[in-house]
């Protein structure tokens, strides 16, 4: 874990309960240096989603803290916060409603106020990091699963945050779109926190690894060390990969 003055992400004795009084959030800290790729896991119901959701302000703790780059995630930020803090959701369409790629991609800088030109110099650049160049005019319910979860990837890259949010990015995928994944993860340079159950894919991409269960972090480590850890990945509805 980072010292205080490397904290890029910074989470602070977080909890949430949901309206019908369901406790999802019990006390996580966390902090991630910038830069840093990080694994979040655990079994279904974990709290691993209702986490995720806090960093870029969509839901508001019941009590603790939330810091990204220094500034607090509150009501007055969150502007700032949603440009700085890009989520990618498991179902790409969850994202993607506009009639073209281009559309699509150019919707978060648009909507930013950015100059048009630099608009267009921004959905060039997203598309070429993910691989999707050439494709503006594509219709996106057109594209495999594989192209969709790059355009949805684009999207939120457009919009130049400093961290990235994924939630299950390799759910669907053939193995020719998993190994494209992992290529595009390895060369991000943003700050990643991914959720995830591909438990190979946290092996090949992740220095460290986070194990959230029943609303806590119980294990947070290098990669190597947490997963050769049976005991505990027993405990958590874990596996090998």
């Amino acid at each position: 874990m980072p010292d205080a003055a490397a904290r890029w992400v910074d989470v602070e004795h977080l909890h949430f309960a949901y309206p019908d009084g369901y406790e999802a959030l019990k006390g996580v800290d966390l902090a991630m240096a910038q830069g840093e790729k990080v694994a979040l896991v655990g079994p279904n119901g974990a709290g691993k989603s209702t986490f995720m959701l806090h960093l870029n302000g969509i839901n508001t703790p019941a009590h603790g803290s939330v810091r990204i780059g220094g500034t607090l995630v509150e009501r007055a930020t969150l502007k700032r916060i949603r440009a700085a803090v890009g989520m990618v959701f498991q179902d790409p369409d969850d994202q993607l409603f506009s009639p073209t790629v281009f559309d699509d991609v150019a919707f978060g800088p648009l909507h930013m106020g950015i100059p048009e030109p630099e608009i267009h110099a921004r959905v060039e650049r997203a598309l070429a990091s993910v691989g999707m160049a050439g494709l503006e005019r594509r219709l996106p319910h057109h594209l495999s699963l594989g192209q969709r979860k790059r355009v949805a990837l684009a999207t939120v890259l457009a919009m130049d945050p400093s961290v990235l949010v994924f939630d299950e990015p390799s759910a669907g995928l053939d193995p020719r779109g998993r190994r494209e994944l992992i290529g595009l993860l390895q060369g991000l340079e943003q700050t990643l926190l991914v959720s995830t159950h591909d438990m190979r894919l946290v092996a090949e991409v992740f220095p460290r690894v986070v194990v959230m269960d029943d609303g806590r972090i119980v294990a947070d480590g290098p990669t190597d060390e947490v997963l050769a850890d049976d005991p505990l990945l027993l405990a958590h509805g874990l596996e090998r990969p």
